[in-house]
């Protein structure tokens, strides 16, 4: 169930290239979270480039620096995952943006924030619970 938003600076991609970054986030999900393939959630928000400030260089390794073309993609999901997938999964995104757009993967930052199922509703005002053996008794 994640959800996954994407924040990038308001000239730098258009729809054509939003629906291939999403299209290529969704899938590394559904490899290394293994999610079902109807589970999409995913929100594009653009900024002015006067409203971001980062450090080009902080943890980076080498002369490596971040451009204006910085992406950071944030994904909440259930808890769950070990730290090889969650590993995998920020490999995949960065190749996704570095295969289809040539923005190079110093530029994607990615955040995952875990929030267990009770936290969430789809709708409809119910909470996604994993319902225990004493809730139904």
């Amino acid at each position: 169930m994640p959800f996954v938003h994407i924040y990038y600076r308001e000239d730098l991609l258009n729809s054509e290239d939003l629906k291939k970054v999403s299209n290529g986030i969704h899938h590394a999900l559904i490899e290394h979270f293994k999610i079902p393939e109807d589970d999409y959630f995913h929100m594009c928000l653009s900024y002015p480039s006067n409203q971001f400030f980062y450090d080009p260089d902080y943890l980076l390794e080498g002369e490596k620096k971040r451009s204006d073309k910085m992406v950071h993609i944030s994904i909440t999901c259930a808890p769950g995952r070990t730290i090889k997938q969650k590993k995998n999964l920020y490999q995949s995104i960065s190749e996704v943006f570095y295969h289809h757009l040539n923005i190079s993967t110093t530029d994607i930052f990615i955040t995952l924030i875990e929030s267990p199922a009770e936290n969430w509703s789809f709708g409809q005002g119910m909470a996604q619970m994993v319902i225990t053996k004493e809730e139904k008794e």
